[in-house]
């Protein structure tokens, strides 16, 4: 388990929990930070990541654009001219940056966004639970005994997120597939829901609650998939 930051060992039973950057790859079939995702314009670490990447592709393609132009249309059309230059160097950015989000979006399944929203909760809800175990390691906070839930809860909502994401890269590529095969859109929602704790204002109540919504997120999205079929 690769997590950001952290000095000390993993609990066994997290190990394998969290979703990988390379395992979205692998599920989704395409690189996550090409998915256009709204949400990410409201985190300003995000934001930041996504405009730093654009301004670089922007800067890479700029040359080579602005000196086909340069080459094909200023100087057979206009001559040797400064003022078109500047005007070209001005406009091709502008344009890069409004062709590419356009792509983006247009390319971006609504589904597939909110799905890898749902995987950024998911992650985030292990990082608690590491973080947690680490408090308890060092006697900072009580040790509750109602962890094994919450564990419990994050597996079957990891298998929930996998089933979810295979099941939109297929209706992507293979709409058929997924119609012959509707056992890849059932979820463990129920079994999640059966799940309490006793302190629902415990941190792991807190947690387990945001495990269920993640899971109720997976499972509305699972719906979508099954209504385009």
């Amino acid at each position: 388990m690769a997590l950001k930051g952290v000095a000390r060992s993993v609990q066994p039973d997290l190990q394998g929990l969290e979703i990988s950057p390379g395992e979205l790859r692998h599920l989704t079939g395409v690189d996550p930070t090409e998915v256009f995702r709204p949400t990410i314009l409201h985190n300003s670490k995000q934001r930041l990541h996504f405009l730093f990447q654009e301004v670089l592709l922007s800067l890479a393609l700029m040359p080579i654009i602005v000196g086909l132009l340069h080459v094909f249309v200023i100087l057979p059309f206009i001559g040797s001219s400064l003022i078109a230059t500047l005007i070209t160097l001005i406009v091709v950015p502008i344009v890069i940056v409004g062709v590419r989000w356009f792509w983006l979006k247009r390319n971006s399944s609504m589904t597939l966004c909110s799905l890898l929203d749902e995987v950024d909760r998911y992650n985030t809800v292990i990082k608690a639970i590491h973080i947690n175990d680490q408090l308890e390691a060092a006697g900072t906070t009580e040790i509750l005994s109602e962890r094994h839930k919450v564990i419990e809860a994050l597996t079957l909502v990891k298998e929930d997120l996998v089933r979810a994401l295979r099941a939109e890269k297929i209706l992507r590529e293979n709409r058929n597939f997924l119609m012959s095969n509707p056992e890849l859109l059932t979820t463990n929602l129920r079994t999640v829901q059966t799940l309490q704790v006793n302190d629902l204002a415990s941190e792991y109540g807190r947690l387990l609650n945001e495990a269920l919504q993640i899971a109720t997120g997976v499972q509305e999205e699972m719906a979508k998939l099954q209504n385009k079929r």
